[in-house]
């Protein structure tokens, strides 16, 4: 993946834990924020899923729902005549 340089602005207190963090680590600052934005986006990937499901649950109206799915699958399965 191409990488982009990014300037953000934080406070000093931020920016003294991120230097601690880092040194803690025995990693850059450049790869604990890296470290951090896939955390957040792993989170709120889950709360996006997790909401998605909340949203459309129920939304099949044709009677069973697996029953359904594996009648349409077993198809896949058949060879062609």
């Amino acid at each position: 993946m191409k990488s982009a340089r990014t300037i953000i602005t934080i406070s000093e207190q931020e920016k003294r834990w991120l230097a601690a963090y880092s040194g803690l680590h025995g990693v850059s600052v450049a790869e604990a924020v890296r470290r951090g934005i896939a955390r957040l986006k792993e989170a709120e990937g889950d709360a996006a899923y997790r909401k998605l499901v909340q949203n459309t649950r129920g939304i099949w109206k044709r009677g069973d729902g697996l029953s359904y799915q594996e009648t349409v699958r077993s198809e896949w399965e058949k060879p062609p005549c």
